[in-house]
């Protein structure tokens, strides 16, 4: 059987003018996830990372010190664009409803406050369910069926690696929907487990004959307590 480790990068800078890098607990994350996949001698026959900043930066972390193959790039695991909904699709659907405008005022209120990543979810779980949807669109937004098709296209290729061990390092989104995926969920499963995926944490995939196996979703005991975050 074939093994692939779906890895969320470590921490990035959601709040900050370059959204697109880790924090300093991110890297520290990243280096503690190469130190955990080390000492359990997986075997990698393979490492991908998606074209994020924040993906590759993760995986050329983790890959420190190790005598893993080299890394290749797969933009096909590049998370949905989630500044894109903030800036695109928000306004739209301010103008739709009331409450979520509501939301939205609170947010920009408070984002530079204790309180902020509350109020960005708050906002953040109708805005991606209504993205979900399909029928509120913009030009320079990828499409959440766009988003869905190149994702699901990526976990085809990758679990055709036979004898493989495979580490795929990518982002919350990607995570949710290749595991709805393999649990053939319906598409709001996906957007439901990417708001539990945790900075640094491994998914892992059995497969082989055609078949494929959900072994653990999010772990994060190899990360000390002082290394774990949400976003």
């Amino acid at each position: 059987m074939s093994q692939l480790l779906l890895i969320r990068h470590g921490q990035a800078t959601p709040f900050e003018a370059d959204t697109d890098r880790l924090s300093e607990l991110g890297q520290a994350q990243a280096r503690r996830v190469g130190e955990a996949l080390r000492s359990e001698g997986l075997g990698v026959t393979h490492v991908l990372h998606g074209p994020l900043v924040r993906q590759r930066r993760s995986a050329l972390i983790a890959a420190e010190a190790s005598d893993w193959p080299a890394l290749s790039e797969d933009a096909r695991l590049a998370e949905y664009d989630g500044d894109g909904l903030l800036h695109h699709l928000a306004p739209l659907l301010a103008e739709l409803a009331p409450e979520f405008a509501r939301l939205a005022r609170t947010f920009e209120q408070e984002k530079s406050g204790p309180q902020r990543n509350k109020h960005l979810q708050a906002m953040l779980e109708p805005l991606t369910a209504r993205y979900l949807q399909g029928d509120l669109l913009h030009p320079d937004l990828e499409s959440w069926a766009d988003f869905q098709a190149r994702v699901q296209a990526s976990a085809r290729d990758l679990l055709r690696l036979s004898g493989a061990t495979v580490l795929a390092f990518t982002s919350g989104g990607v995570i949710g929907s290749v595991v709805a995926g393999v649990l053939k969920a319906p598409p709001s499963t996906a957007l439901a487990l990417n708001w539990r995926v945790k900075n640094a944490s491994i998914t892992r995939l059995t497969y082989g004959g055609g078949r494929v196996s959900l072994d653990t979703f999010n772990e994060t005991g190899h990360l000390p307590e002082e290394l774990r975050s949400w976003r």
